[in-house]
């Protein structure tokens, strides 16, 4: 059996013409001889009635502290709903299909309630499913504990739930669909010239995610990586071929990945905030102080720079006021600055590569972007830069690494 598995967004399921487009999309599949596994998200965004952050608003409003299991099991039923309607209509169209929870799917996490980690699949639901000849419509972003309670995977947690059925049924790939043509070099939004990669590698995509890019959850990408499932980005609404993730083996008629392509693409994170805090050098416990009340607040930082007098380092905006008040509560003294972001230059193939630091840095001189922070690693070079810079900081270095050829 040649199994396919397909994610449709919440986007791709928003509207009954939307909805449409996914019934054509999977009994394509069928007629091209494999056996889909659809995998849903809620349908639509914030405001749309049935949107995750829709029933997230309605908890809100009976009380600020809802305990994290009650509020898994109402966002959990978004993710049921769309399942459940995608299923009639392929029941509608004569093609028999079977609605399924995370749980009922064989997904089984921990119990970590909102923020959920897949600790097992078992296929046997879903292959007796297929054996039978249904298609089976897999509620994402859910699971269940081995006691069965109902978990959430947290943001893009659909997108970790078709790569973890993927890899468990041996499928042959995963298919992403959303409603962008695929991976591209950088926010189409914000460049003009941005345009669609063919073939990047796993860790390529997976550093794009991690700094602000949001077409697929690093989660998702890090599984099919582990069991080399291909990953495949592509539009819901459109022929385009879209982005393939892989190892980087050229296929047949697409892009070979090689040295030559020095940088993938740009992402870039907003809402970032700033903190620098003066420590005594000779007082070592400072620091292991300073790091340590920030992990037991739950605040997790980036861009971290050490030196022995001054610690400098990064935190998401929303929780900034947070992180300030824990430091003052432990007598240090934080300098915060807020409106900042974090532009990054993505690409395996910098590795070992000099230069690459220079070019940044030139780049962004010229265009009149200041760099208040940097960090960087085999695949990525991140820098600060204030706010406002922002769409600046992206266009210059897109232009800089030649991206929109």
């Amino acid at each position: 059996m040649r199994i396919v598995v397909q994610k449709f967004g919440g986007t791709s399921v928003a509207s009954p013409a939307a909805r449409e487009q996914v019934v054509n999309r999977v009994l394509q599949a069928k007629k091209e001889g494999l056996a889909p596994v659809v995998v849903v998200s809620a349908i639509g965004r914030k405001g749309d009635p049935y949107a995750t952050d829709t029933l997230l608003g309605l908890l809100k409003e009976a009380g600020p502290d809802a305990p994290k299991r009650e509020r898994d099991l109402l966002l959990s039923c978004g993710e049921i709903i769309t399942c459940t309607v995608m299923a009639a209509l392929f029941n509608r169209c004569g093609q028999p299909a079977m609605a399924l929870t995370g749980g009922q799917a064989g997904i089984i996490t921990d119990d970590q309630f909102g923020d959920a980690r897949i600790v097992e699949v078992h296929p046997e639901p879903i292959l007796r499913v297929l054996e039978q000849g249904y298609i089976p419509v897999v509620a994402g972003f859910q699971g269940e504990t081995a006691d069965g309670e109902v978990t959430t995977l947290g943001r893009g947690g659909s997108d970790t739930t078709a790569a973890a059925l993927g890899a468990a049924l041996g499928a042959e790939a995963v298919e992403i669909f959303t409603d962008v043509d695929g991976v591209m070099t950088a926010d189409p939004r914000i460049v003009d010239e941005a345009h669609t990669l063919d073939v990047v590698t796993y860790q390529e995509v997976t550093q794009m995610a991690y700094q602000g890019a949001k077409v697929i959850h690093p989660r998702a990408v890090e599984i099919a990586m582990q069991y080399n499932i291909p990953l495949r980005v592509r539009s819901t609404f459109t022929d385009s071929p879209g982005t393939l993730v892989t190892r980087g083996v050229p296929y047949p008629g697409r892009l070979a990945l090689g040295p030559e392509r020095l940088i993938t693409g740009i992402a870039h994170l907003p809402h970032v905030a700033q903190l620098k805090v003066i420590l005594d050098p000779g007082d070592k416990a400072q620091e292991v102080e300073l790091f340590s009340a920030l992990a037991a607040a739950g605040i997790s930082i980036d861009l971290i720079n050490v030196f022995p007098e001054q610690k400098v380092f990064t935190v998401a905006e929303a929780d900034a006021a947070k992180a300030g008040e824990v430091l003052k509560a432990k007598g240090f003294a934080p300098e915060l600055t807020c409106g900042l972001a974090k532009v990054s230059v993505v690409g395996a193939g910098m590795r070992g590569v000099p230069g690459v630091m220079a070019r940044v840095v030139a780049a962004l001189y010229r265009a009149g972007v200041e760099i208040l922070q940097t960090a960087d690693s085999h695949a990525t070079i991140s820098c600060l830069v204030r706010g406002e810079d922002t769409e600046k900081a992206i266009c210059a270095l897109h232009e800089e690494f030649e991206l929109g050829k």
